[in-house]
């Protein structure tokens, strides 16, 4: 499975800030970082991520807030090594 540079900058960018498992960030919180430009495609590599089960969502009263899956850290951490 092969992954683009900006789903790969999701993923260290929840893995670094260590939202895993039961910590987590809303949906709207995660293209902060990023150029503005660049925030649109950010929300879809979110949807992508989570398609492809590496991401937990949990829905609030406020929106979507999401964590990495405890159970894909090694996988995870394997992709971010392939840099």
């Amino acid at each position: 499975m092969s992954f683009n540079q900006l789903e790969k900058k999701v993923l260290e960018k929840l893995f670094v800030d260590r939202f895993i498992g039961g910590r987590h960030t809303s949906v709207s919180n995660v293209p902060k970082g990023f150029p503005k430009h660049l925030r649109g495609e950010v929300k879809k590599a979110l949807k992508k991520l989570r398609k492809r089960g590496y991401l937990i969502v949990k829905p609030t009263g406020y929106g979507l807030e999401v964590s990495l899956k405890p159970n894909k850290i090694k996988e995870i951490r394997s992709i971010l090594e392939e840099q």
